[in-house]
């Protein structure tokens, strides 16, 4: 088996241990729960304004404490609700770090996300299995259709390729496959059923920090067939991470997938910008909001959650755009 990093980033602890809908990280480089709530009260009273507050100044130091206080800011626009959790990553590839980690660790519903974690499952039991199972053409164009199209018929054939040649396990094969080859990767996934025709798939999960490790284990080539699973994310699509994200340049190019039902809106990928010089600068974001219960408007939910997740996105893309020098 293939060795991984055991865990190759910085990773800030949640205040939302118990994964509030507040989102509220209590790494060093914050002030506490405590303290930030009352110097919230502090600040809607009008008590704060134009006092240098050391503790306000080190928050807007971080990236991780701009997340933070725009999702707070979406939330009290109403464009994130009460009843809805979020989890946010973000790996710098050239800083080698990591900048944002808020409730990574929570399993959320992993809907369409989790199809490259499909195909790297058939990857690894392509591997297993030479001489016996080969990747033709017309599964390639299966692939394409699960990533690219996110078809659920594809999803479920690849699938039962996989339950095929380990055990006839059914969509659990899946799960058994990746853990059995990465788990040190695959920590929080539960891929437990097929998706059914209507969509709503909402037993599989994933937490953010697997689709943070999966794509540093992507990018450097730590997987069989990642560079094929990469050219399979990089299929152009709907994206909510760069696509429609307004300082981000048309020509930026992304690995991704995103993740849609009435109870979830999601989008995990690989942004690879480049500097002035031509090097590039890739980095890692995954943004998840999960509702308590089915909306009865997705259309108007799933594009203003989505629009929630380029606002972060495009918060962070300027970020990286000044710690690099972006072109």
């Amino acid at each position: 088996m293939q060795g991984f990093p055991q865990d190759p980033w910085i990773h800030s602890q949640d205040a939302a241990a118990g994964d509030t809908p507040f989102d509220l990280p209590a790494g060093p480089a914050l002030c506490d729960r405590r303290t930030f709530l009352a110097l919230t009260a502090l600040a809607g009273g009008g008590l704060l304004s134009g006092l240098p507050l050391a503790a306000d100044a080190a928050r807007r130091q971080t990236l991780q404490g701009q997340v933070v206080r725009l999702v707070e800011r979406l939330r009290a626009q109403g464009k994130i609700r009460w009843d809805e959790k979020t989890s946010w990553s973000v790996y710098d590839f050239a800083g080698r770090r990591k900048l944002v980690s808020i409730n990574e660790e929570q399993p959320r519903q992993a809907a369409s996300m989790m199809k490259p974690f499909v195909a790297q499952a058939f990857f690894y039991t392509l591997r297993d299995n030479p001489g016996r199972l080969r990747y033709t053409s017309a599964t390639r164009d299966t692939m394409a259709r699960m990533i690219r199209k996110s078809s659920n018929r594809a999803t479920n054939e690849i699938m039962e390729i996989v339950s095929r040649y380990n055990g006839s396990m059914g969509p659990r094969a899946t799960e058994y496959v990746l853990k059995r080859h990465a788990p040190e990767v695959f920590r929080q996934t539960s891929i437990v059923e097929y998706i059914p025709a209507n969509g709503r798939t909402y037993r599989n999960q994933a937490s953010a920090r697997d689709y943070s490790r999966f794509l540093y284990a992507q990018w450097h080539r730590q997987m069989p067939y990642a560079s094929e699973v990469l050219d399979l994310m990089a299929l152009p699509n709907h994206d909510r991470i760069t696509r429609g994200v307004s300082n981000i340049p048309a020509d930026v190019r992304v690995y991704d997938k995103t993740g849609s039902t009435a109870m979830l809106c999601g989008n995990m990928g690989i942004i690879e910008c480049r500097d002035g010089r031509g090097r590039p600068r890739p980095y890692t974001f995954i943004g998840i909001i999960e509702k308590s219960s089915r909306t009865n408007y997705y259309g108007r939910w799933i594009t203003n959650r989505s629009n929630a997740i380029r606002e972060v996105s495009n918060l962070v893309y300027l970020y990286m755009q000044g710690q690099h020098r972006l072109a």
